[in-house]
C-alpha cells in the first residue's frame, strides 16, 4: 500500500515538472496532469490538496537536494585555505550542472524554473524566496568578503543577474546548442566554465 501510494506521487510530481515546464503554471491545468500521470483528480487532491501545493511539492523534491549539495559545497570551500571567488561560484554553478544532468526530468525541470522567475506568480516567487533565499545569502556572506568593494545592493544585483543566467544556461534556452560528437555532460560543463569565467569577471568589476 505504502508502495503504491509513493508511486502515484511521483507519477503525478514527475508529469506536473514536464507539463509545467512545456506550458507553464498557468496554462498547465490539473486535468493534462492526471492524464499524464494515469491518476484520477481525486489522487491529485488527497496527495496535495490544490494546484498551488503541488506546483510547490514540484519545486521542493529538487530544490531541498540541489540547495543541501550548494550547502555542503560551499563549506567545503570555506574550509580551504585561501578559497578563489571562482571556487565559490563553482559551489554554487556545479550542483545546478548535476541536476540538469538528471536522466528523470532534470532537465524539464531547470526549463521550469526559468518559468518561474519569467512568468509573474507572486505566490511562488514569495514560496522560493522564503524557502530558500537564505540558502544565496549564506554564499553572498562569502562573496562579500572575497569582494568588498561591493556594496551589499551591488552585490545583490550582480548574484541576481549571475542566478538568472545560471538557469537560463542550464535550461538550455541559449543560442549555444550542443555539437555533434559532444556529450550532455561535456556540453554542460563547458556551459559552466564559461559562466564560470563570465560571472567571476563580472562580480569582480570596479
Amino acid at each position: 500500500m505504502i508502495t503504491s501510494q509513493f508511486s502515484t506521487k511521483q507519477r503525478i510530481l514527475g508529469a506536473a515538472e514536464t507539463l509545467f515546464a512545456q506550458h507553464g503554471f498557468e496554462k498547465a491545468s490539473l486535468r493534462q496532469v492526471t492524464a499524464a500521470a494515469h491518476v484520477n483528480l481525486a489522487a491529485v487532491n488527497y496527495h496535495f490538496g490544490s494546484k498551488e501545493n503541488l506546483i510547490e511539492e514540484v519545486f521542493r523534491r529538487r530544490l531541498d537536494r540541489l540547495n543541501t549539495h550548494r550547502q555542503d559545497a560551499l563549506r567545503k570551500v570555506e574550509h580551504q585555505p585561501d578559497s578563489t571567488l571562482d571556487q565559490v561560484l563553482e559551489a554554487f554553478i556545479k550542483p545546478a550542472i548535476d541536476l540538469s544532468l538528471d536522466q528523470n526530468g532534470g532537465g524539464a525541470f531547470m526549463r521550469m524554473l526559468a518559468r518561474a522567475y519569467a512568468e509573474h506568480d507572486q505566490p511562488l516567487r514569495k514560496f522560493l524566496s522564503d524557502n530558500y533565499g537564505h540558502v544565496l545569502r549564506e554564499f553572498a556572506v562569502v562573496f562579500h568578503r572575497l569582494l568588498p568593494h561591493l556594496s551589499k545592493e551591488e552585490l545583490y544585483w550582480r548574484l541576481d543577474i549571475v542566478a538568472g543566467a545560471l538557469t537560463y544556461a542550464m535550461a538550455d534556452f541559449g543560442l549555444i546548442k550542443r555539437r555533434p560528437g559532444t556529450t550532455e555532460r561535456n556540453h554542460r560543463k563547458q556551459a559552466a566554465e564559461h559562466l564560470i569565467r563570465f560571472a567571476s569577471a563580472g562580480l569582480s568589476a570596479p
